[in-house]
């Protein structure tokens, strides 16, 4: 079942179970499926939903920062709230030991030996863990182990 199947069928099962919350999560991320499906007039397949849902787990991470800063709790535990339903689709995150011996592989297959190189480690390991580690993560690791 991909993964937009699966999110039609949780928004009629919340319909169903009265889940207002859930429900309206589940349309955000359908809405904004449908959107980049409209901007780029393409149907999107299941790695172009994992980027979209990816997209609007760190936009609401911002938000959660901000709304902290702000002294704005009851918008930040909303915005928790649509983290957990979005990842929920997302597949399983990597473990640290798993997303250290990529970035281990992706540094010795670049020949890497300092900060200058990171991109070329980061474009080499963003394809391997795409949707399963959050980058900004990554890319900390990579400048770490490249002495940055």
């Amino acid at each position: 079942m991909s993964l937009k199947e699966r999110l039609t069928d949780d928004m009629k099962a919340a319909m169903k179970g009265g889940d207002k919350e859930r429900l309206a999560v589940i349309r955000l991320v359908n809405a904004a499926i449908k959107q980049r499906e409209v901007d780029e007039r393409i149907a999107l397949d299941d790695a172009q939903v994992l980027a979209t849902l990816e997209k609007m787990l760190k936009q609401r991470r911002d938000s959660i920062t901000q709304f902290r800063a702000a002294g704005r709790e009851d918008l930040a535990s909303q915005e928790e709230f649509e983290v957990g339903v979005i990842q929920g689709y997302m597949p399983a995150q990597l473990s640290a030991a798993e997303i250290d011996a990529i970035v281990a592989k992706a540094i010795a297959d670049a020949g890497a030996s300092s900060a200058k190189d990171m991109g070329k480690v980061v474009g080499l390991v963003k394809p391997q863990v795409a949707g399963r580690a959050d980058m900004g993560q990554v890319s900390a690791l990579v400048k770490q182990k490249l002495g940055g």
